[in-house]
């Protein structure tokens, strides 16, 4: 038995609990791995809160939170190419495994081994954050020289976008509220504080002509608040409002396989995709952990160590 943590019903926090599980075993496709390190998404408390269509694997209650892990490999289910017992790895629990917890099962088609000169820490942070920050920036295909407003840059995508947008020679703004600035800063990212300047007129004073990608990350009215300021609003991509076409832009177009997955862990390794982690939490403490994020009080990638 294997402690984890996650909920028995959906709802709200307060239907979150720890209890004991028995290693799942791994299905077709599947690996199963003792968990060194699971990232915390927003992701995590929306599927807490509902079910999502294709993500909870129609798996009973009580379910495990979490969707991105670092560990090792401990058996393998069937069908499962390229990984082997041993192999330290990181991926996404597509399944609805969670990754909460002390051991679970990944989806092996969206697991990747962890290159050598990796921290399992960093890896589990790039499943979530680090894919997400090149396939927005893929899909915009700027050239360097060029404008990107990230809206919402404080959190662990955005400050993935801003870093990686940076080492592509872009010029980039953040818009976010004022505990976010050193972080957004320390990555290359010129600051607009949200909280205390109108944003629209802050953000257009230092890009008169209009900024030549968005990268949204906060969505609903601030979303329609920085949308006009794209010089084409195609270029307009939002990772959370699925709302963004009624504004002539475009969902991130998200690719979360193991090729991916390679390509975010070697630009980690050259430091061009370094993930800001500011809080590191036991699992004993995944509630505080969850509450941060879910709260929007989260400054960076929060992960919980569980080995």
């Amino acid at each position: 038995m294997g402690k984890a943590w996650g909920f028995g019903r959906h709802g709200g926090p307060e239907v979150q609990e720890f209890f004991d599980r028995p290693d799942p075993a791994p299905g077709r496709g599947e690996v199963l791995i003792r968990v060194d390190v699971a990232g915390v998404n927003p992701l995590d408390h929306l599927l807490r809160s509902g079910p999502v269509d294709g993500l909870d694997g129609g798996r009973p209650f009580p379910r495990v939170l979490g969707m991105e892990a670092s560990g090792t490999v401990l058996a393998l289910g069937e069908d499962v190419n390229g990984l082997e017992v041993g192999d330290a790895v990181f991926g996404f629990a597509l399944t609805g495994g969670g990754t909460y917890a002390e051991t679970t099962v990944l989806s092996a088609p969206h697991t990747a081994r962890i290159p050598e000169g990796l921290s399992a820490t960093v890896a589990a942070t790039l499943p979530v954050a680090g894919t997400t920050a090149v396939d927005v920036l893929d899909q915009l295909g700027l050239p360097a020289g060029a404008t990107v407003l990230v809206n919402g840059v404080g959190g662990g995508v955005g400050l993935a976008v801003a870093r990686l947008a940076v080492g592509r020679g872009l010029r980039v703004i953040g818009t976010g509220s004022t505990a976010k600035r050193e972080h957004a800063e320390a990555v290359g990212a010129r600051f607009v504080d949200y909280t205390a300047e109108d944003v629209a007129a802050a953000v257009r004073a230092l890009v008169p002509d209009g900024f030549d990608g968005i990268v949204d990350l906060a969505g609903g009215s601030s979303l329609r608040t920085v949308a006009p300021l794209a010089r084409d609003p195609r270029n307009v991509i939002a990772v959370g409002d699925m709302s963004v076409p009624d504004l002539g832009g475009r969902f991130v177009e998200r690719r979360v396989d193991r090729e991916n997955l390679e390509r975010s862990a070697r630009l980690a390794l050259d430091g061009l995709l370094a993930p800001v982690i500011t809080a590191v939490h036991p699992l004993s403490d995944a509630p505080a952990a969850l509450a941060a994020v879910e709260n929007g009080h989260a400054s960076g990638k929060i992960v919980i160590r569980v080995a």
